[in-house]
Formats: C-alpha cells, sequence, structure tokens
C-alpha cells in the first residue's frame, strides 16, 4: 500500500548542475561540499558529556511484548536482505516502510516480503504517521542518508538498526554515537560478522593470550567494483526521473544534483558524495574485530600509499591506505594497510602454503610469533602454516557456537534479552576510521591525525571534510544537535 504524502515533490523540476572543477579550484570545490553546518553545534573536537557515567553497551528496552514492532527505511538493494533476516528472526511483526522509489522493479521483492504494510515516499511522514505503532527501525538507505533517517528514529524514541558504515561523515558519528547515549535507545550496526564465529573466537584467543603483541594487519578487498572503468565524472546528463521516486527525499539534507543512473539504484556507492568506496563497504566485515579486540580507536597517522585514477569525485581504481594506530596500555603500536582494486593484492607471509591462493577479501594479523589468515564476515581465522595449526589445536580454546545471529541479537536486545553486539558506542569508532582513510584517499597524501581533539594536524581541507555540508531549507532540525 503505497502511500503519497509529498507528490508535488515528484513532479519538481531539478535544475541545480554539478560544480565545475574548471570554474574554481579544487580546495574551493570541495570546501563547497564540505564546510562545516553552522547547525552542528558539537564540533569534532567535544566529548559525549556525560559519557563516563553511561553503559556504552547497555540498551533501554521499551517493547513489552514478545515481538518487535518494525519499520524499515530503505527497502531496495540491501534493505531486501535486512528484510529476509529479520523476518527469519521470527521476532517482527513489519508495520510501515519508507521508500524513495517504491515502484522500482529493484523493490519488488521487499514489497513482497513486506505484504500489505503503507510504505511513504518520505521517512519523516512514516515516523509522524506511526509514532505509537512502532518500536524500532531498520535503515538500509544510502551511506549519506544514514545519519538524518537514524537521528530522526532516535529523538522518536525508537530502536534503530543501520546498515554499515554508520554514518557518511566523522562529525555525524559523533553525533550518533551522542544521541544514543543520551536517548538510550538499542543501537546496532550492520557488520553482521560481528555476531558470527569471528567473534566468538577473537575474542576467546585474545583473552586466552593467543592473539597477542599484534603489531601488522594486512587487509585487502580485490573483486571488482561498479566504479571500475569509469570515466570521470561520468554522470549521465538528462536522465529523467523515474516515474513515481521522490528525488528530493532522496537527498536528504544534501545538496542537489540532477538524476542520474550513476547514482541511482546502487551507484551512489562510487562517489565520494554519496558512498564509501571499496574500503567503508568492506572493512567493517573484515576489520571489527581486530578494531574491537585489540582496542584500537582512532589512528594518529594515515597515508595514501597508492591512487591509481584519483580525482575528485569518483572512488580510486586501486589504492592502498596505511593506518598507524599508537601504543595503547598493553598493547604495541599497529599498523595497519588497506589494498583494494582488483589487482592490488598485499604481500604473501613466508608462512603460507607455496600452493596456497589468495581469496578476493581478507586479512592476515602478524602477532609477536603467530600470524594469522582471516576472511570476512564471520569466517574464522586460521592459524599458518596448517601444521602449525594442527599443532595448536589440542590447546587452543574454546569459543561458543550457538549464538543469535547480528538481526536476532538486535531484536532480542529490543526485547530487554539480550545485549547488541555492534552498538553506536563500538560501531562508532570503527566507521570513523574508514571515514578517515576515505578522506586519504580522496586527498591523497600523509595525514596526521590528534586522537585527542579530533582534528588532522595543520590540514585544514581535510578538517573541511569531517563535516556534512550544510543542510538544505527544511532539513535542518535532523542535523541540530
Amino acid at each position: 500500500m503505497l502511500v503519497r504524502t509529498h507528490q508535488e515533490r515528484l513532479d519538481r523540476s531539478v535544475n541545480s548542475t554539478p560544480p565545475n572543477s574548471t570554474q574554481s579550484t579544487r580546495r574551493d570545490f570541495l570546501r563547497q561540499g564540505a564546510l562545516a553546518s553552522s547547525l552542528l553545534m558539537t564540533g569534532c573536537q567535544t566529548k559525549i558529556s556525560g559519557s563516563a557515567d553511561v553503559d556504552l553497551l547497555g540498551f533501554k528496552a521499551s517493547t513489552g511484548g514478545q515481538k518487535v514492532r518494525m519499520a524499515v527505511v530503505g527497502i531496495g538493494g540491501r534493505g531486501k536482505n535486512v528484510i529476509n533476516s529479520l523476518i527469519d528472526s521470527e521476532l517482527v511483526d513489519w508495520v510501515c516502510a519508507a521508500e524513495v522509489d517504491p515502484e522500482n522493479k529493484h523493490c519488488a521483492d521487499s514489497r513482497a516480503l513486506l505484504g500489505d504494510i503503507p510504505i511513504y515516499h518520505d521517512f519523516r511522514d512514516m515516523l509522524d504517521r506511526h509514532a505509537n505503532e512502532i518500536d524500532a527501525v531498520a535503515i538500509a538507505t544510502p551511506d549519506f542518508a544514514h545519519f538524518p533517517v537514524a537521528m530522526a528514529c532516535m529523538r522518536a524514541g525508537k530502536h534503530v538498526y543501520v546498515e554499515k558504515p554508520l554514518a557518511h561523515t566523522f562529525q555525524e558519528v559523533e553525533l550518533l554515537i551522542a544521541e544514543a547515549a543520551r536517548t538510550g535507545v538499542v543501537t546496532q550496526m550492520g557488520n553482521q560478522g560481528h555476531s558470527g564465529a569471528n567473534y566468538f573466537q577473537f575474542k576467546a584467543w585474545k583473552e586466552a593470550g593467543v592473539i597477542k603483541n599484534i603489531t601488522r594487519i594486512d587487509a585487502h578487498m580485490n573483486s571488482p567494483r561498479r566504479w571500475h572503468g569509469w570515466e570521470v565524472p561520468g554522470f549521465d546528463k538528462g536522465t529523467p526521473i523515474p516515474p513515481g521516486m521522490d528525488w528530493d527525499v532522496w537527498h536528504v539534507g544534501r545538496p542537489m544534483h540532477p538524476f542520474s543512473e550513476r547514482l541511482h539504484p546502487g551507484n551512489w556507492r562510487s562517489w565520494f558524495s554519496y558512498g564509501s568506496g571499496a574500503f567503508g563497504d568492506w572493512a567493517p566485515h573484515i576489520l571489527d574485530t581486530c578494531h574491537r579486540f585489540l582496542e584500537l580507536g582512532l589512528p594518529s597517522k594515515i597515508e595514501a600509499v597508492k591512487r591509481d585514477g584519483p580525482n575528485d569525485f569518483i572512488f580510486p581504481q586501486a589504492s592502498t591506505i596505511r593506518f598507524s594506530f599508537p601504543a595503547r596500555g598493553a598493547e604495541p603500536p599497529c599498523v595497519i594497510t588497506w589494498y583494494d582494486g582488483v589487482d592490488n593484492l598485499p604481500p604473501v607471509p613466508s608462512e603460507e602454503s607455496p600452493d596456497f591462493k589468495m581469496q578476493r577479501n581478507g586479512k592476515y594479523i602478524y602477532g609477536e610469533d603467530t600470524v594469522f589468515r582471516g576472511g570476512t564476515h564471520s569466517a574464522t581465522l586460521r592459524v599458518i602454516p596448517a601444521d602449525r595449526m594442527r599443532a595448536m589445536a589440542p590447546t587452543l580454546p574454546k569459543f561458543s557456537q550457538k549464538n543469535s545471529d547480528h538481526f536476532k541479537n538486535f531484536a532480542l536486545a529490543c526485547l530487554g534479552k539480550e545485549t547488541a553486539r555492534s552498538p553506536f558506542a563500538i560501531s562508532g569508532p570503527l566507521s570513523q576510521v574508514f571515514i578517515l582513510g576515505i578522506i586519504a584517499q580522496r586527498l591523497g597524501g600523509t595525514f596526521h591525525f590528534d586522537r585527542t581533539t579530533k582534528r588532522f594536524i595543520n590540514h585544514p581541507l581535510a578538517n573541511d571534510l569531517l563535516t556534512a555540508p550544510p543542510a538544505r531549507a527544511g532539513w535542518e532540525d535532523i542535523y541540530r544537535a
């Protein structure tokens, strides 16, 4: 049941044009898209008020029933998988949904799964109409829209499940962490492996001292990406807006751009202004347990070691980014190097078998006297070489194999029966690492970052990119701290 509440937007012509880099300097162009909004009052240096007194892993369950009354924002693409997985939990009842392009074929399967519930173009209308009928909202919008949707939902007292990465800018993440602590709602980022076997194995092995003194991690994702081979800037010109789509709401508070199939559906992942590239898309599934259980926090230095086809618009064809994390208590300094691009593979450890064929995504973790090979999502670690793993097997600590998956964990947390495993207090700083790396991908060079003030040192343009552009008219309230 499609509810049309903003029909006027569908007929509104979009006359704005993309910035012309030949008419302004690169610095001016990037500043135009990234200057801090005066409405974002907290600033990147601001600490979360009272955070020391808040149980950041806790939750405020409020459903009072046996099932979670659920809404979803963004039902196409990844939204279908989120809907399916929540249905599989057998713990949710669907109440309503929001989707800017609900009649598009990429939403057909999701509409069938959801049944005859009202679907709104604008998530704000959905929240207004069903404020007393929903307990939680799953958010599977493009990356740049995560923040306004999640913020509006939390302010309405709703638990939120947000796809990864948590937000599109560093400061948006800061604000989401603070709002989650203030409201006490259940929060979960959609890095599904954080409820899988790798999570429980890494935790057990770290606590038992099997994983210790990690000084180097090489992580990689080498599958083809949708922007590989694109010309720059690569926008289609004059493409009409699909019938029944609300292109205005698609942009949320961001500046409007003419419609292009290079943006929707799905291709938004390719653009610095809207997506997070291979790094922001896949590192949440590859580096999450490393970041959490090694207590990495934020890096002190980020280097763009390699960028193939660098430009101001889309992600590189291949990139290598290096992060330096200082010593943390008993943990030694650690360097993480990220590799993406089809042929941009990490070095193979000498411990590997000569006939080993490297997978398209994964990681190597270098410890004091042990090297571990890992994959993505829930894939467990292996000690290499194989004969060393066999020799260690009898003494390796056991870990739980029967756990709720990520979606069921969220639903159970909403019901007050479990604690969410990837709340914003945990997934927020992880997402901020990706955002810092993407800034290095975009600008190139070496960046020193102050982990206390949460600002780049002597790099005004990089600091500009820590914040979102000023909100468009009509969206200011959501972006106000």
